[in-house]
């Protein structure tokens, strides 16, 4: 899988092409923002209703963030796993990511690395398992977000939102 790590390296791939659109892009990126956080916030007001089967991001108080993405967890006892359901929304074309490499320490390139570990890191252990993003991307309409958590909905067998 894309997201499991065998070696430690590094990615530097950044092209001279690549910086040229980015800076190009850097007009657009006032409209960006906002509309991502838009995108964010329509889809938190339309999986709230899930909150007993989902974790939902929130902003840190005091901070306005333009999301990357819009990441959720399933709660403990959900009723389909994050297998399930990121199959489900696959096949409604709906596209998804895991949370990057997880907890690392999980991960092969990290084996016989030498580390101090403070506590029991359940809590990256829950990301790893239980949480994957769905995008907030600025070409997603609000029908399309309401595809996306009525999917969701759908899936954890609640049929209307």
């Amino acid at each position: 899988h894309k997201y499991v790590y065998s070696r430690l390296g590094y990615n530097l791939k950044a092209t001279d092409l690549q910086a040229a659109i980015g800076v190009a892009q850097l007009r657009k990126l006032p409209r960006f923002v906002e509309t991502r956080r838009r995108n964010f916030a329509l889809l938190r007001d339309l999986l709230a209703p899930l909150e007993e089967h989902l974790g939902l991001p929130a902003a840190t108080p005091g901070s306005d963030p333009s999301w990357f993405g819009f990441p959720i967890t399933l709660r403990e006892g959900a009723p389909v796993g994050r297998r399930e359901l990121v199959s489900a929304l696959t096949t409604r074309r709906i596209d998804t990511r895991l949370l990057f490499g997880g907890n690392l320490l999980r991960q092969p390139a990290f084996r016989g690395v030498p580390c101090r570990v403070a506590g029991s890191l359940a809590g990256a252990d829950r990301v790893m398992e239980r949480t994957f993003w769905v995008g907030v991307y600025p070409g997603l309409t609000p029908p399309m977000l309401e595809w996306v958590a009525g999917s969701i909905g759908e899936t954890l067998g609640v049929r209307s939102l």
